[in-house]
This record gives C-alpha cells, structure tokens and sequence, in this order.
C-alpha cells in the first residue's frame, strides 16, 4: 500500500467524527442566531480531532467533506460567494489541525488555528455579504466591524469552551488515548 494513501481506518474514524459532529451541529446547539451561526457543543473539536489523529491532508479533506455536508443539511446563502467560503472553505479550515498533529499540545494548538481559520473564511464572507448593502469607505468599516461582531459571536463562546475543556488533564489524557486507538493498527 501506497504510504500517502488513505486507509479504511482513517475513512471510518474520520466518517464516524463527521457524524457525530453533524449530529451535534444538527440538534445539540444552543440558540441559533437569526442568519445562521450558532455555539454547538464542541463540533469543530470533533473535525478538528481528524486533523489531529491523521494529519494535514485527511484532516482537510474530511473537513472539507464535514463543510459540504454543513451546506446540504442547512445552508444559509444570500450571496453567492458564501456558498464557497462559509462551508467547504470555512470548515475546511478545521483541517488546519492536522499541521499540528505530531506538536506537543498539538490537539490545543490545532484546534485554535482551525476555529482562526474557519474565523477567516467567514469573516470575508460577512464582509462581502455587508458591503453587498453599502457604498461608503465609512459604510465598509461599518461592515467589516458588523462581520467581526456576528461571527465573533457564536465561534469565540464555542472556542472558549472547547479550550477550557482541552485544559483537563483528564480531558487532555482522554484525548491521547483517542489518538492512540485512531492511529494503532
């Protein structure tokens, strides 16, 4: 076997994370805002975990597949551009972690560079989105701090949370195990 190639393990591990993280998305979310977004209970941690278990390359790519997915069960789009950037790209980002899959606290440190990520992608996408319904240099600040405020506001209370719970030593010991079974042949 090809040592770059994706195995039957990683597909499974990877394809039951993205399930339970879509569940939780789906039905374990506290109060929606009223244009999408919502704090769930650590779903972009569960993305984030392939990453982290496998690497850059499964991490995005499951990733990538989780933000499709996101788009399928309950897309938000009023302008074009954001079906690109706040699913595939923004979730996407999640994968990120997976650069840090072999970093001492690598869990912790890739999953704050996925949330900064996904972040990224959906700021751009609020920023065109408000800029769409203004024409002023003065209107565009007013739009980029309206993005900055929407999404700052349902990823930073999951991102706290998330980094708190990492922060167990239990959690921290639970999470090393995971990994373990994950990549154990």
């Amino acid at each position: 076997m090809n040592k770059s190639s994706i195995t039957i393990r990683q597909i499974v591990f990877s394809g039951v994370a993205i399930a339970l993280a879509t569940v939780i998305a789906t039905v374990i979310k506290l109060p929606s805002l009223p244009n999408g977004g919502s704090v769930t209970l650590f779903s972009m941690l569960i993305v984030c975990l392939i990453g982290y278990w496998y690497g850059p390359k499964v991490g995005i790519i499951a990733a990538l597949a989780y933000g499709v997915l996101q788009f399928i069960t309950g897309p938000y789009v009023v302008h074009p551009a954001q079906v690109l950037l706040d699913y595939p790209l923004a979730f996407g980002a999640l994968g990120l972690s997976g650069f840090f899959s072999k970093s001492k606290h690598g869990l912790l440190k890739g999953y704050i560079v996925g949330v900064i990520g996904r972040f990224f992608f959906h700021e751009i996408s609020g920023f065109i989105f408000y800029t769409a319904y203004v024409g002023s240099f003065g209107g565009n600040v007013a739009a980029m701090w309206a993005s900055t405020l929407y999404n700052l506001s349902y990823i930073l209370p999951e991102a706290i949370l998330t980094v708190i719970l990492l922060a167990l030593p239990p959690v921290e010991k639970m999470m090393g195990r995971l990994k373990t079974m994950a990549v154990s042949r």
